[in-house]
């Protein structure tokens, strides 16, 4: 059930800033765009759970962009990942290309 107002793309980011991979992993197989930008102008991988590694994958594997900068801060997810000691999450975003 939706509640009104909420957006696919807030729906997304909402799951990757839990980190409920079942529910990422859902609105991705419905087609969901993993770059589609939140009513705060984020991205899933922008407002992800840090501290979940495979969330990051789950959202790399299905095509998110890793270099794209935060619209606020100006900081890439990489960098926010070594800043808060999520060495996994940062591994991760490397392999698939982060600057």
């Amino acid at each position: 059930a939706r509640r009104a107002g909420v957006t696919a793309a807030d729906e997304l980011a909402n799951a990757a800033a839990r980190g409920d991979l079942q529910r990422l992993r859902e609105l991705l197989d419905g087609a969901a765009d993993p770059n589609a930008v939140n009513s705060y102008g984020r991205t899933p991988i922008q407002v992800m759970m840090l501290g979940s590694p495979r969330v990051a994958e789950l959202l790399l594997q299905r095509g998110a962009d890793p270099n794209r900068p935060d619209p606020r801060t100006g900081c890439l997810p990489a960098h926010d990942a070594a800043r808060a000691g999520f060495l996994e999450t940062l591994a991760a975003l490397h392999r698939a290309g982060a600057r």
